[in-house]
């Protein structure tokens, strides 16, 4: 059919940029509340030594799902510090507690309101299918634009996600309420409020607690996800240990997050009944808890010394001493942390997250003359559609101009030698990937931005395809990450060597796995490979198993880049 294509995207774009723009102020104060709220978590937990910490919570699993558990609990929560995952951990529980707070706060309540209204529950029945059937990453898009990087957009996220569960096990519960039960509280007199609280909810609170059990994991699971957005905690070692390859600490930490599930698990399904509330009552024990909670922050409160005062007018104040950067396998974001070490900027942060979450942030800095920092790299088409400038790196810690280099694995020249050569003398200038990429940025797919840049330029693709020979359907993989750059020159070698009779298929991988498939023959090439210095220490790990053709690329630099409107011009202003 030759119809035309419905502007969907396009229509949701543009209100998520009108909500963004009229909800300014709401957004800004949820991230206010929900990261003071996550603070306080942190804070309590990461009071006095982890012992401490560690005991009391074995000492309550215990209370509430008997003493092996109480054990078990010890036991892995100190394998976790024993790691060296502490930390992480009290971030991530902190995470999910939050996460489970709002599902609570928000998902009660609608469930209440579906048993009590048939209309709601016909509206809101068809929306929670939606929430629960649309991929997590998608809450993530939304959530940069509203919230910016950081820990609260990764809650928003995994809150949409969980709370689909306690609103509908709430309206199971009380709709499953005997109707003798009701019948005979409507003849004794009840209103309609003590219908529901002295009746209902207790009924039904065993469902209504499974279903908060049930959001909580959910929220657990959301960690990871949250982590593409610059949640910190298990997550984001997770995510750091896949973009580098490191089995090693992506079991360590995936074993640490299978330990909170198990403890959270069991805690929340023995809540209401607990395995010793024959011995002590649950109401003393929550009130010993509260005691210690809020004696916890007195002591803090008093034991904080008095901030030095500092510049508050300061580029560190005005941009809450952050750099925005993208995937932690990069490794740019390696050279940023290294210009925190050799600048001294001991108040300075990283904040990991994506490319298309540090964009969002940059589009939404620059659009209100806000200060900003972001990791950046050229060519790239940001320097086209924003005003900005790389800051000088007296010291070198990015080093200097750097180029892109094409790698294939061993034996491809022997069984493809048509593709090798092209992939051999492919060799382009930066204005012409980034011409690439503002197609792209235009609204084009990579695929049609490829083919319109191909067709603009014969004479270049010539000297590419010159003395290759014609492919019969054999099969190439093409390895790249998700960057603008390594988008536009994959996707144009791939086009090339499509129009030469290969069967070609593009693989988006993160930078470690990238090497690591082009090694181990799985991939047969790629054609982003950053060097000498951001990507050096993949290279290194893998130089022996594949084949460096050499350069494709002159001129590329990396460095912590600001809009021009920012009055500071080197990393050592950051001081």
């Amino acid at each position: 059919m030759n119809m035309p294509k419905i502007p969907l995207g396009s229509w949701i774009d543009s209100l998520v940029e009108w909500i963004t723009v009229a909800f300014a102020g709401l957004f800004s104060f949820i991230t206010t509340t929900i990261d003071g709220l996550l603070d306080l978590i942190v804070n309590v937990l990461s009071a006095g030594p982890p012992i401490v910490v560690i005991v009391v919570l074995a000492l309550l699993v215990a209370y509430t799902s008997r003493w092996p558990l109480g054990i078990f609990t010890l036991l892995s929560l100190l394998l976790i510090d024993n790691l060296g995952y502490w930390d992480s951990a009290i971030q991530t529980l902190a995470i999910v507690l939050v996460s489970g707070f709002l599902t609570i706060l928000i998902g009660i309540p609608i469930g209440i309101w579906c048993a009590q209204s048939k209309t709601v529950q016909r509206i809101v029945t068809p929306v929670l299918d939606f929430m629960q059937t649309m991929p997590a990453f998608v809450y993530l898009i939304p959530s940069i634009l509203f919230f910016g990087i950081g820990v609260v957009p990764g809650i928003i996220a995994s809150f949409i996600f969980a709370i689909a569960p306690t609103i509908r096990m709430t309206n199971l519960g009380i709709q499953e309420v005997p109707r003798d039960l009701i019948e005979a509280s409507d003849a004794f007199g009840s209103t309609r409020g003590q219908k529901l609280l002295k009746v209902q909810l207790p009924l039904a609170t065993p469902t209504m607690l499974a279903g908060v059990n049930q959001s909580i994991m959910l929220a657990l699971s959301m960690v990871v996800t949250a982590s593409l957005v610059g949640a910190p905690g298990l997550g984001a070692d997770v995510y750091r240990a896949v973009s580098q390859i490191n089995v090693g600490q992506g079991f360590e930490a995936g074993l640490s997050i299978v330990f909170i599930a198990i403890i959270l698990d069991r805690f929340t399904q023995n809540l209401r009944k607990p395995a010793y509330g024959h011995v002590v009552k649950g109401r003393y024990v929550a009130a010993l808890v509260a005691v210690l909670v809020v004696g916890t922050l007195l002591v803090q409160a008093f034991a904080k010394e008095e901030a030095a005062p500092g510049n508050a007018n300061g580029i560190g104040a005005q941009t809450n001493y952050r750099i925005i950067g993208i995937e932690p396998g990069a490794g740019i974001m390696a050279q940023a942390g290294n210009a925190i070490n050799e600048y001294k900027l001991d108040n300075w942060k990283v904040v990991e997250g994506s490319s298309a979450g540090m964009i969002a942030e940059l589009q939404k800095a620059y659009n209100n003359k806000q200060p900003i920092i972001i990791t950046g790299w050229a060519p790239h088409w940001k320097f086209s559609k924003f005003d900005l400038k790389f800051l000088d790196d007296p010291k070198g810690v990015f080093g200097g101009t750097e180029g892109i280099h094409t790698i294939v694995r061993k034996g491809l020249e022997q069984d493809a030698p048509g593709a090798y050569k092209i992939l051999d003398q492919f060799s382009w200038e930066t204005g012409d990937m980034e011409k690439v990429m503002v197609y792209i940025e235009e609204g084009m797919s990579p695929a049609e931005a490829a083919e319109k840049w191909i067709d603009e330029n014969p004479d270049k693709v010539a000297e590419w395809t010159n003395g290759a020979q014609k492919g019969n359907g054999e099969k190439i993989n093409l390895v790249y990450v998700a960057w603008d750059t390594e988008i536009a020159s994959t996707n144009v070698i791939g086009k090339v060597l499509e129009q030469n009779g290969y069967n070609v298929s593009l693989s988006q991988v993160e930078v470690g796995p990238m090497y690591a498939g082009v090694a181990n023959g799985s991939s047969d090439a790629l054609v982003g490979a950053w060097l000498p210095s951001t990507h050096i220490e993949y290279f290194n790990t893998y130089k022996d198993d594949f084949v460096d053709l050499g350069l494709n690329l002159k001129g590329t630099k990396n460095g912590l880049v600001v809009p021009e409107y920012v009055d500071i011009d080197s990393i050592e202003d950051l001081k």
